[in-house]
This record gives structure tokens, sequence and C-alpha cells, in this order.
């Protein structure tokens, strides 16, 4: 992992910009973006996918494998954090004296001077931002956005708009959101992670007082996540909005309803409107009210706001529906922190009628396992019926002796809740030798682990059940 130098200048002008890991969803937008403006694009990543054969019908020049030669006539080099100092194409890149940027440095030198909306939290953002995003459209605008996952509805994860706005997910696991100059910042929750960059639960906390503060025009937080209320203790911002169940909240969420879509009551200001949307779960029903609480505060109405966040139909990997087999349906989810596992379940639950909740499992980073493996224990026995576990999925992570999927499944109370079969295949086929009529799949992780659910639709077509 490369820690971002933010005190390297961003170049003033881009003719040709290499993007490393142009693979991923964030760096894929970006790159979109600086075709859009007219740049000329190449990039690289270790694996093909579909947002490299798409950048590649975009113009585009793409490469799989890393190797110092995809540089071509590159004057930018865009990187993530999450490769390695040893990649070629880096060190290279160095060498020649190519002015070399972290991706948050590229989102910065495209917002240019417009008037900002970043979305910071520990989850919820990716929702979020798509929700704020298509909210806007709805009502007449047309912001430029970078989103970190595909918004369900518009295809893609960014997009160059007309509008002086543009909305972001802004990343705070390497402290990188402090970088842009926000006029409104919306803070989800505050849940410690990315503990190997911060150090400290107090470093954590810090960097989102210093994000709510340095917003130029207001700051919208919630009104119930602890984290969130030990934030807002630290904030001095003039124009503070609160949204949330708390009796105080500025923006106010009453009457959740979970069965199916979920549907809620907003209060703002004695006036109250109900809300039914098209996505599932009271962590959802949340989300939507932190969005309206941005519209109002970009000078929007109740009603109106409340319309506009109805009509959002989901991110890509968030609660996303891949098929049925058998009567069997299997969801992919992105959840990876114990606080996101139990949203989705809680969500899923709420969908699975007599059926029963089977979670697939795949760990994220040898470190987050090593420090939370008794909570993820913890919520899976609690929310799901029954768990397969896989292996970590390391990223940018060398593996760490003994963190394992089993440290996780070893920490279950009832051992017969649980089963780790590190071999996908075979996770596979017990899964659809489990699965029943009814019942509802899912995958939770962040990492590769929706590659296994073409294997798990076809055992479900191939094992009868029990």
């Amino acid at each position: 992992m490369i820690r971002p130098d933010l005190t390297l200048p961003i170049p003033e002008h881009i003719t040709a910009a290499h993007f490393i890991g142009i693979g991923g969803s964030g760096m894929s937008g970006l790159a979109r973006m600086f075709l859009d403006a007219g740049i000329r694009v190449s990039g690289s990543d270790r694996a093909d996918s579909d947002n490299l054969r798409a950048l590649a019908e975009a113009g585009a020049t793409v490469h799989v494998g890393h190797d110092a030669a995809h540089l071509g006539d590159a004057d930018t080099v865009v990187h993530t954090g999450a490769i390695w100092p040893e990649n070629p194409e880096f060190v290279t890149a160095k060498e020649r004296g190519l002015h070399v940027i972290h991706r948050s440095q590229a989102l910065h030198w495209l917002i240019g001077g417009r008037r900002l909306v970043a979305v910071a939290g520990a989850h919820g953002k990716t929702t979020s931002t798509g929700m704020l995003v298509t909210a806007l459209q709805a009502l007449g605008a047309d912001p430029s956005f970078v989103n970190g996952g595909v918004i369900e509805q518009l295809g893609t994860s960014s997009a160059t708009g007309s509008d002086e706005l543009f909305v972001i997910e802004a990343d705070e696991s390497d402290g990188t959101f402090l970088l842009y100059d926000t006029a409104v910042a919306l803070i989800t929750n505050v849940d410690p992670d990315h503990l190997d960059f911060y150090a400290s639960e107090d470093a954590f906390y810090d960097a989102f007082v210093r994000f709510g503060n340095e917003a130029s025009e207001a700051v919208v937080i919630s009104s119930d996540d602890p984290g969130a209320q030990r934030v807002r203790a630290g904030l001095s911002h003039r124009a503070v909005v609160t949204f949330g169940q708390a009796e105080d909240a500025d923006v106010r969420l009453t009457d959740v309803a979970t069965a199916g879509a979920a549907a809620a009551t907003l209060t703002h200001r004695g006036e109250s409107v109900r809300m039914q949307l098209a996505v599932p779960g009271a962590h959802n029903a949340v989300n939507a009210t932190g969005v309206v609480a941005v519209l109002l505060t970009l000078g929007h109405g109740l009603p109106d706001a409340v319309r506009a966040v109805e009509g959002f139909a989901g991110t890509v990997r968030r609660l996303e529906l891949h098929g049925e087999e058998r009567g069997v349906r299997v969801y992919d989810d992105y959840s990876h922190h114990p606080t996101e596992v139990r949203a989705a379940l809680q969500a899923l639950r709420g969908l699975t009628g007599e059926g029963r909740l089977i979670a697939i499992q795949q760990p994220h980073t040898y470190s987050r396992t090593q420090h939370m493996y008794r909570e993820f224990a913890e919520v899976l026995e609690e929310c799901a019926d029954h768990t397969v576990m896989l292996d970590v999925y390391g990223a940018r992570e060398d593996p760490v002796p003994g963190v394992t999927g089993a440290l996780v499944s070893g920490a279950f109370a009832d051992p017969a809740h649980v089963h780790y079969v590190p071999e996908w295949q075979e996770a596979a086929d017990y899964t659809a030798r489990i699965a029943r009529e009814g019942d509802v799949v899912v995958t939770l992780g962040c990492g590769n682990v929706y590659q296994i659910i073409p294997q798990v639709l076809d055992s479900l077509r191939r094992i009868p059940g029990a």
C-alpha cells in the first residue's frame, strides 16, 4: 500500500493521463471524466473486467497487467493507495519525473472551483451519493458526480454535468477526504475503521471533525449514530443540520416500515411527508433522510425532496439481486464491516418472509479481520440463519499467520450456525445443499466474493436442496 503524498503538486494542465489500477469502480469513473474533458487516457489493471472493456470502447488505451511500457507519452500518472511501491509503472513514472498524483488529487483537479457536495462516513457513502445524484436530477439539476459504485438507473459511477454542483463520495480511508474544498458536507455516520492508517480512534474522529468544520456552507450529520454524536460535539461550524430519529433532529425520521421496500415519515419545521422508497432496509430510510437534509440545505422544499429520493433504484453491489434458482434468491452486498453486515442482513430479513437467510461471507483485509473477527461472528450469528465462511480477501495486505476465515467461524458461539469452506466450488455446492425454496442467499464483502455467484446459481440448478 502507498500512503498518498498530498504535498505533491497537482499539474495545472494535463494532456495525457495514465491510471494505474484503472479498472476499479472509483478509478474507472475518474478515467471516464478525464476522457470527457478531452484528455488522452491510458491505464492498466491486473485483470480484465467490464470496466476495462467499457473504457476501451470510450476511447481509452487499456492494458491487462502492469508494465513500464504502458506509460506511453503520459505526462501525468494517477494511482490508488492499493498498489505496491514496486509497481513498475509507478517506479518508472517517478524515475522519468512525471507528475505522479493520488486519485484524490486527480478528483480535486476535476472539481476545479465548482460547488462541492461531499458525502463521507464509515457506511452508506455510496448509496447516499447515488441517491443524492438521482434526486438532484429528478429536481431538474445536472450535477457532475463521482461515486464509489455504479448507480443502477444511470448505469455509471461518474458523469460530467452542466451545473455548478459537483457531488462526490469522499473517502475517509486514507485521509484524502480532507483535500477537497467542500461546500456542503454530509456525514452519514462515524464508526472507527481503517486504523491501519489512522493508528488511533481519536485520530479517526478528529479527521471527521476537521472535514465538517472546513465545509464552507453547511455540515449535515446524523443525530443518532454514536460516532457522529461524538463528532458533532467537536464541530464549531455555524450551520449544522442534523437528521435521524432523535426528537431534536432537524430532519426527523419516524414510523419506519421495512417489510419490502422501506417507508417512513420525514418531518422538518413542523411539516411532515410520508416517504416510500424503492429500496429495502431501515438503513436506506436513514440514508434517504440524510440526502433530504442536504437537498433542504441546497434550497429545495421537503415535499419535492422526498419525492426526488423515492426514485432511487440502488447501486451495484448494494443489496443487488443476481438471480433465482428453485425458489432461492441470490443477492450480493458490498458490506465489509460488522455494522454494514448487520444493516444488509436486517434489510434482507424484511424480504425473506418464511424463508431463511444464508450468508456467504468473505472477510476483507487481514488487519480488519484480526481486529474485528469477534464482532463479525456475533453479527452473522445473530442476523443470519446460517453462514458459509470463505477465506480472507487480503487486498493490499500481506497474509497474517492465523488470520483466515476460520478465525471468524471459530468465534461463533454455536458452531452449527457456520461452516468454513475456503474452496469456492465446495462452498457453492454446500450452499446449494442446505438451501431450500423461499430462502435468500447473500454474498457479503468488498473483495471479489461476488464472482462466486455464478457458481452458486449453477449449484442450485444441479443440486437438490434440503
